[in-house]
């Protein structure tokens, strides 16, 4: 059984025992969560839609870690104009394993 799920602005296909790195939700480490925001569910060729989020669905999932991800660096350069800017982001994340897919 595979479930399409959206959180963070992001949608992602997980099955039961994956793990994933979503944009940062506020729970502790060891703790349960439950994901509502179900899109679709399919498990062999049978494969059910919502609109846009299937009723009654939900995905539990145990929280693993928060952090925060690799450093990006951003440099911007105009040629001939003595402009430069550099900057760094560090994104962060709450990684979780997927335990049940409910609906």
């Amino acid at each position: 059984m595979y479930a399409v799920f959206e959180s963070g602005g992001k949608q992602y296909r997980v099955t039961i025992g994956d793990r994933l790195r979503l944009e940062k939700i506020e729970a502790e480490p060891g703790s349960q969560l439950v994901l509502d925001r179900v899109l679709m569910l399919g498990e062999g060729n049978e494969v059910r839609f919502g609109q846009p989020h299937l009723q009654g669905a939900t995905i539990k999932a145990d929280v693993l870690t928060q952090g925060r991800a690799d450093k990006i660096h951003i440099f911007k350069m105009r040629r001939r104009k003595h402009f430069r800017k550099r900057q760094g982001h560090r994104q962060y994340f709450t990684e979780v394993r997927i335990t049940s897919i409910d609906g």
